[in-house]
């Protein structure tokens, strides 16, 4: 398929092309803005990233051109195309002599022995596993050990989503490694976003990153794995490399519209350089652990304090985009007040019909006549939202007439002005037990590129809106609205 192999050019083939050129450190980046390394001195480059294929084309471009070192953190690597494409790139860049540090939450990784002692068996790159209490090298006997024995502590992740390249420039957001944050699923795919930087603010992101590191909740791989290590041939290592790289060089993978594509990168890349928001930008995140809490789900956190105190500055507007809405007492008394005191309140969130995690939309839905008799408008995502049009490139070229479209996106407008975008969801996982990134900017060009981005979403050809604690989105099959009955009698909103 036509996209399949975009996907391969993107993460691939143009290494193969470009390895050619005499770049060092950043020097690369005077070609295309010869003025930025002076202003990332003293500022931020920014850029918003709403489409998948933008955000996977800034990746690919930015982990080709690094010179010295690649920092990642992610909540979610998969081994589907994406994730595997991804590795064979980062090795890539290792094989250059590049310095790669991969850290990934323990709770969802998918990723066979083979595949991550591949990987690490190279000098140039390490991956840690964070908290690992569920899956690598954990037994099933020692998994269900470990809920037993600290429940809270098992259900502690790291939420974080971020990318790092050369200490300069990053990508945060709520984007995971895998096909479904990037357009790719043929089923089932998420509206996400993410926030390009280049600058000073990196060097937050750079320390956050060393402290997750150097936790004692992040274990190596060589450590986890041992046994597994010992007893691994390296003929298998060496045979997994090959095919990895073997499979991004074949040329019949790649159509003339994708070579035609690669001559125009360079000059799209340029266009984003040129487009960049200069700007003061601070950086939030949580500690590893979260929280002192070792007992209780609750508990708030850094990153909670500070997204509270930054509603609480609300005069005149707060639009929320959130793929889960579950409040706390206190959260819809706050929101009410607001409104009570003339802010105008909105919030875009997922639908019954467009939700990927019906456990935490039981929670929202427990609360959505609250919400909305606090005065909140709720607007509601549509599965099959027009503006998948706009934001899916190739969308003509997806040919599944049942393929979802569900909100993953984590951002905040707040009087036109500042904005927020991270991955820090609106429900007591993100509030208290997971760890959680994001930045804060005052800028009313991109408040206003924001806002205007989630009210498009909220539009009727998008989204629902809630009326009388009602929604259209509701209109589902039975199984689902059984199981969601089901669910909403379990108290279990901490875990949310």
């Amino acid at each position: 398929m036509l996209f399949y192999r975009v996907i391969l050019f993107l993460f691939l083939t143009l290494g193969f092309h470009l390895q050619g050129e005499e770049d060092t450190s950043l020097l690369w980046l005077d070609k295309y803005c010869a003025e930025c390394q002076v202003k990332m001195k003293t500022k931020t480059g920014t850029f918003i990233l709403e489409k998948g294929e933008e955000a996977l084309m800034a990746r690919a471009w930015l982990t080709d051109k690094a010179q010295d070192s690649i920092d990642v953190q992610y909540f979610i690597w998969s081994t589907d195309n994406i994730g595997t494409l991804a590795s064979e790139a980062l090795l890539r860049a290792a094989e250059r002599g590049v310095k790669v540090r991969v850290l990934v939450d323990d709770l969802l990784v998918d990723a066979q022995e083979l595949t991550i002692l591949g990987l690490t068996d190279h000098p140039n790159v390490d991956i840690k596993i964070y908290n690992p209490k569920h899956s690598v090298g954990v037994s099933s006997i020692r998994r269900l050990f470990n809920v037993i024995r600290s429940f809270r502590s098992s259900n502690q992740r790291m939420h974080d989503k971020v990318v790092i390249f050369d200490r300069s420039i990053g990508i945060t957001g709520g984007r995971n490694m895998a096909d479904e944050y990037f357009d790719f699923d043929h089923e089932y795919n998420f509206r996400d976003r993410d926030i390009l930087l280049l600058g000073k603010v990196v060097a937050d992101m750079s320390t956050n990153f060393e402290e997750f590191w150097n936790s004692d909740l992040s274990v190596s791989v060589e450590e986890l794995l041992q046994a597994e290590l010992e007893d691994l041939d390296q003929n298998l290592i060496l045979e997994y490399k090959n095919f990895l790289h073997e499979y991004a060089l074949n040329e019949t993978n790649f159509t003339p519209e994708i070579r035609l594509a690669l001559e125009n990168l360079p000059k799209k890349f340029s266009e984003l350089i040129k487009n960049l928001i200069w700007e003061d930008v601070s950086f939030i995140s949580d500690r590893p652990g979260k929280i002192e809490n070792f007992v209780s789900l609750s508990g708030g956190s850094k990153s909670y304090s500070l997204l509270i105190n930054e509603v609480l500055e609300a005069k005149q507007s707060l639009i929320i985009q959130s793929p889960y809405v579950i409040l706390p007492d206190e959260g819809i008394e706050l929101l009410s007040a607001l409104v009570s005191r003339g802010v105008k309140v909105k919030i875009s969130t997922n639908s019954l019909a467009s939700t990927d995690n019906l456990m935490a939309f039981s929670g929202y839905h427990r609360q959505r006549e609250a919400l909305e008799q606090a005065g909140v408008e709720l607007f509601e995502f549509k599965p099959s939202a027009k503006v998948q049009q706009d934001l899916v490139d190739r969308h003509k070229e997806l040919t599944n007439p049942n393929l979802k479209f569900a909100l993953h996106a984590k951002s905040m407008v707040i009087d036109q002005k500042r904005i927020f975008i991270g991955s820090f969801n609106l429900d007591p996982r993100s509030a208290n037990l997971n760890t959680e990134v994001g930045v804060l900017i005052t800028n009313e060009q991109l408040a206003s590129q924001l806002q205007a981005s989630i009210e498009k979403d909220m539009y009727l050809d998008n989204s629902w809106e809630v009326v009388s604690g009602l929604s259209k989105g509701d209109e589902v099959g039975i199984l689902k609205k059984i199981t969601l009955a089901f669910l909403k009698l379990i108290p279990m909103d901490s875990l949310l």
